[in-house]
């Protein structure tokens, strides 16, 4: 939230906030729409909500992302070595027509014209899909985007070594 400058009005999460060890998801809202329940009650809740292991969980995750600096290790990964990567592959592939994230969450957006934005076949994407698999990397497409979404773990070599793999399943498919 801090490097877009917003407040939003409501967070959601899930799994990722606790690693997936429990079933857990949940909503932040501002203290505008909390004011809203002071005179009403919410008429939401279910059998499982508060459940202590998943709120239990959420905390001991949290507290382990900080003490092992796993946020600060995607954020500096994302920042040295994901974006000048995935944006050193738009300069050399013009079918990269859209690269935006941040830290270790981004996405390549492929079309057919840069000007236009008019989104790559289904069968160009197929194409793609099976030379990344072919190479080691399991891809994440949808529709005509490919989202880089590595663990927050990841360490620059593996970064360096995905974005020559990207680089040569493009090559590859022609483009």
């Amino acid at each position: 939230l801090d490097a877009f400058d917003v407040r939003p009005d409501l967070i959601t999460f899930a799994k990722g906030v606790n690693s997936g060890y429990v079933p857990v998801g949940g909503v932040i809202i501002s203290e505008e729409i909390a004011a809203t329940f002071d005179e009403r009650v919410f008429p939401g809740g279910l059998t499982y909500s508060g459940h202590p292991l998943a709120a239990a969980s959420i905390v001991a995750s949290i507290e382990a992302f900080e003490d092992e600096g796993i946020i600060g290790n995607a954020a500096r990964v994302g920042r040295d070595h994901l974006e000048p990567g995935l944006l050193g592959l738009a300069a050399e592939h013009p079918i990269i027509g859209e690269v935006r994230g941040t830290g270790v969450f981004w996405a390549l957006e492929l079309v057919e014209d840069r000007t236009t934005k008019e989104p790559v076949s289904a069968a160009l994407m197929g194409q793609l899909k099976t030379e990344l698999v072919s190479r080691g990397l399991l891809p994440f497409t949808s529709d005509n985007r490919i989202h880089v979404v590595p663990p927050a773990i990841v360490t620059g070599d593996e970064v360096r070594r995905a974005v020559e793999i990207y680089d040569a399943a493009l090559t590859a498919v022609g483009r």
